[in-house]
Order: C-alpha cells, then structure tokens, then sequence
C-alpha cells in the first residue's frame, strides 16, 4: 500500500521529506513519447532507441599524418633512401602499391595503398636525389596508419536509450551517415503566475500591488535548461480563472508550472483547483525545507499533464523548481541524470542556521582557488522575497538539520549556474 505524500483534503500535516516530494514527482513523470528529429535539430535531446552502426569507422586504412606510406621493414637500420613512387591525397583512391624499396608521399586522411604498412611522419624526413626520400627513423608496422573499425566497428551499438546528445555524439552519427533519430521530444512548459497582487512590466504600482518577478524567471529558467517554454501570463485568485488558464496550458504544452496560491492563505486558490482537476493524482505537501516548503503536484485527469504548483515567494519557487519541478521535466525529456551537479565545497564563512526539522538551502557564491578546490560564501539576503541573493548565487549549500557549518567545515552544494563558477587564470603545461 502506497504511503500517502502530503494530504489531497488541504489539511496541514506533518512535513513531507524532500526525498519522499521528489519520489512522488518522478514516479509520475514519464519520458515523452518517441518521435524522429532530424540529426541537425537533436542536439541536447535523449536517445529513445539504440544506434547501431552501418559500417565501419574509419572505412579504411589511412594516414593520421602527413608523410611517406612504406613498408616499416624498409626502415631497419635509418637513415634509409626509398624511391618515390607516387603520391596520394585524401579523398583519392590509390592508384600505385608500394613495393620493397619505395614510397608513396601520403595526406593526412588519404587511404594507405597497397603494400604499405607504416607511415613516416614528414618531420622524421628529408628529400633526397631523383625522386627519393631519406626516413631518417625506424618505423613499426601501424605506425600512424588508422585502421578499419577502429573507432566503431559495423554493426555495433553505438549509443544507446538514455544517451543525450552532445555536439560531439552528433558527429559521431553523422559519420555514419545517420540523417534521422528516434529521440524523446523537448517538453514545453507552460508557466502561470497566480494572485490579485500581481502587475506586469512598468505599469504603476498602485497600493498593495508587485511585480510579477516569477514568471519571467521561470521562462528564462526553463529556456536556459533547454526546455520550451509557453509563457500563460498572470491570472487572479479566482478559482474558475485559474482552472481555464491550466486548461489552456494543458492544450499547449506537455507540463504546466503555476506559481503562487498553494501555501496555507485564505487566497491560496490554486491547491483547491488543482485538487479539483486532478482527482486522486494530486498533492498537497508542507515539504521539510527552507526555502521552498509548500509544494504542490498533480496530473490533471482530462489530459494527463503533470502540474506543478510552486510557492509564491520568489526565491522559493526557483528553489522549488531546482528541487522537483526541473527533475521532473527531465524525466520527462528522458533524462536519466535529472538532477544538477552536487559537489563537495568548503565554507568560507559560516552558514549557520537553528534546527526546525527543514533541510536548509543555503545561496552561495562559489570561488574556485588555485588548488582547484570550491569554497563557498553565502550570498546577502537568504530570506525567501530576496530574489537578488538568489541573481547573485551560482549553488545552493545543502546544509542539513542541525546548527550548520561552520567556516572551514565541509558542505554539499547544488550547482545551478556552472556557466558562472570559474577558477583563476592558470598557466598551462
């Protein structure tokens, strides 16, 4: 029997545990059904089925260098002069074998003719009288000759379900001639914002209004992570508003974000909507963490599409996001590894806390030292509207329950802008 998570009934009840919030979301989020993508438009997508390859790569025997094609038993006892019987460049089929004695002047890339079994590098030679060349080392049999297969061999799996494709896969595929792939598509998200309070752009604020700061992060957010995001704008706390622009998402896009109206208020719509729409699929939850505690998910019934409802507090939903929201989209995107990089860092201040039960998130600033190590110090402002601390922070410091860590202690950290963490100038070997 499956131990519920949250409470659908809205009830408060204990906190949820962020492992157990994460399990329910990603046991509900299944990769995207399979469709075929033209190689040049399937970078950073994820294999559905495997690859196998059609032939082999290299094709053929060829030169890795610029040199002479000969036989490396001919070079016992260099300096050797080898008559010059020809040349070859790449994309030419050899015309002329190499026999005992000779040489053909070979391009990097150019098939090895007939007879040859080494290639001399052109550095380790000089020209010699009438057509001759002077190898001036020992060469061995293979020397600098690629082989048939020795990349990929015809008819091997060559990458398989789950492998997302980097530039470098894609060429790979292209030299085996792939045009098209069977990946699971890139999801469009639709993001709304909820609550009365909200204005957009630089319309003047009248007493008790804000700007609507969540939406467009989570649109940017969403692109940057290479989803396709559907912005549905800002709708009030009316329910039935609510249930059209969620129905609306759900016609245009494979996963909804709402943000704002599932916490504890009396104007905290959004909850009740969702429990309405999503029958038994959906929960409410008071997640064991700060910031970012009330959390809410659901599958909406007439269309199957997981909705996730994030906090109203600036800071939290984009933590809400990195926590379950942005896992579940790469479930969904057919994502094995769904999660960013965590990595081990030392605290360059302290990150204190007090302990309440809750995981915190600490925003820090990543520096990476000589030594290539990563401390880290909090960024200023940690409460849950500073949406400015969170802009100035590249990880999240994973500081469990307890009085914290200490400066010069070690930390966990969730990296969430990698783009931004560099280390100092180096010299290099």
């Amino acid at each position: 029997m499956e131990t519920p998570v949250g409470d659908r009934s809205l009830g408060v009840r204990s906190l949820v545990p962020v492992a157990d919030a994460r399990a329910y979301v990603l046991d509900r989020c299944r990769g995207l059904a399979p469709v075929e993508r033209p190689l040049d438009e399937a970078g950073g997508l994820v294999l559905a089925v495997p690859v196998h390859a059609a032939h082999d790569v290299p094709p053929f025997a060829n030169s890795a260098m610029d040199g002479y094609a000969l036989r490396a038993a001919d070079t016992a006892g260099a300096p050797v002069t080898l008559s010059v019987v020809g040349a070859v460049m790449a994309g030419e089929t050899p015309v002329t074998p190499v026999g005992r004695g000779q040489a053909v002047r070979i391009m990097t890339g150019a098939p090895v003719p007939g007879g040859a079994d080494a290639v001399c590098k052109v550095e380790r030679t000089r020209p010699g009288d009438d057509g001759t060349v002077v190898v001036e080392a020992t060469v061995s049999v293979g020397d600098n000759v690629r082989l048939p297969g020795e990349d990929i061999a015809a008819g091997s799996a060559v990458f398989g379900p789950g492998t997302v494709l980097a530039p470098s896969h894609v060429g790979v595929l292209a030299s085996l001639g792939i045009e098209t792939v069977t990946v699971h598509p890139r999801p469009r998200v639709a993001v709304v914002a909820t609550g009365d309070e909200l204005v957009g752009g630089s319309d003047p604020l009248a007493p008790g209004k804000i700007r609507d700061a969540n939406r467009p992060a989570l649109l940017a957010r969403l692109r940057a992570d290479g989803f396709d995001p559907v912005d549905l704008g800002r709708v009030g706390d009316e329910p039935a508003a609510v249930a059209a622009v969620l129905a609306a998402g759900a016609a245009a896009s494979d996963a909804v974000l709402v943000t704002g109206g599932v916490s504890v208020g009396d104007r905290d719509v959004a909850k009740a909507v969702l429990a309405d729409l999503c029958g038994d699929d959906m929960r409410w939850m008071q997640v064991a963490v700060k910031p970012g505690k009330p959390f809410a998910f659901g599958i909406l019934a007439s269309t199957g599409t997981p909705v996730f409802g994030l906090p109203g507090n600036p800071v939290s939903a984009l933590v809400s996001y990195e926590l379950f929201a942005r896992p579940g989209l790469r479930r969904l995107a057919g994502h094995v590894a769904v999660d960013r990089p965590r990595l081990a860092a030392v605290a360059l201040a302290d990150l204190r806390r007090r302990s309440d039960g809750k995981l915190h998130l600490v925003r820090v600033v990543v520096e990476t030292g000589p030594d290539g190590c990563l401390g880290v110090r909090p960024a200023a402002g940690q409460a849950s509207h500073q949406l400015r601390a969170m802009a100035e922070a590249d990880a999240l410091a994973i500081v469990p329950d307890g009085d914290g860590v200490p400066a010069g202690g070690r930390v966990e950290v969730l990296v969430t802008d990698a783009n931004r963490v560099a280390g100092p100038d180096r010299t290099w070997p």
